[in-house]
């Protein structure tokens, strides 16, 4: 089945479709060479999105948005009545490399550290063999120049990958692949956080807690220092913006 389009959810366009249904159309973006890309969607891009308005239209302009995030999916759930699974960069990144193993396709790896990278190679080869990894990349914390973000693309390009995963943070790797779309030939997918859990140096929230839409809460207690002001504040806005959209739909305002 293909997915079945897209509703809107505090500003954003979400992907509607089963977790299969989204992995067979990301496929068929890689197998085809098209140049496009997909944004996973939680509340701290949602809250990005309402405070940047140009960041909005990146991810609205991308090929498809996934639910990722628990308090996302809870709000389409909700908003629109509707069954949707959930569609994680944490769940998609193990599922393509399966099914780009099973299909013959290349995959390319874009950010992060490159020990980091060099340890996602090395467990994907032992795990499934019969996957291409068609390269990786490391670039630097600076901002790229025109003429080296060709230079990215057209090393992309010659690599022969078909699915390009990127893990630059939110909002930079979704400002990267609008900006590759056109030069990258082949389907990006913003991953973030995908990449350290894969390669073992991140954990993830017990499922109950997932389900729960605490696995913020995980990550908090983890990390206290470096997350508590995130989450305090984007919890909070994603929060104030959740029950803003409840009510202008419970009395017609709102759109989609």
């Amino acid at each position: 089945m293909a997915l079945t389009g897209s509703r809107r959810v505090i500003g954003v366009d979400i992907s509607t479709g089963t977790f299969a249904d989204h992995v067979q159309a990301f496929l068929d973006l890689g197998r085809a060479h098209r140049s496009s890309y997909v944004c996973c969607v939680n509340a701290h891009m949602t809250v990005e999105a309402h405070r940047d308005p140009g960041f909005a239209a990146v991810v609205n302009a991308a090929d498809h948005a996934t639910a990722d995030g628990m308090p996302v999916l809870r709000a389409l759930q909700l908003f629109h009545r509707m069954k949707q699974e959930r569609v994680a960069g944490n769940d998609l990144m193990p599922a393509l490399f399966e099914a780009a193993a099973r299909e013959g396709l290349a995959v390319y790896l874009y950010g992060g550290r490159q020990e980091v990278l060099d340890t996602i190679v090395a467990r994907a080869a032992l795990e499934l063999p019969a996957l291409r990894i068609a390269g990786t990349c490391s670039p630097p914390f600076r901002a790229l120049t025109d003429t080296e973000l060709q230079e990215h693309a057209d090393r992309i390009n010659a690599s022969g990958a078909h699915i390009v995963m990127v893990s630059l943070g939110c909002p930079k790797q979704e400002r990267w692949m609008a900006a590759m779309k056109g030069r990258v030939q082949g389907v990006m997918l913003g991953l973030g956080g995908a990449f350290l859990l894969y390669a073992g140096v991140d954990t993830r929230a017990p499922k109950w807690m997932r389900d729960l839409s605490l696995e913020w809460a995980y990550r908090l207690a983890l990390e206290p220092g470096r997350l508590w002001k995130r989450y305090l504040v984007t919890n909070s806005i994603f929060l104030w913006l959740f029950v803003r959209e409840g009510l202008a739909r419970l009395f017609g305002r709102a759109t989609k």
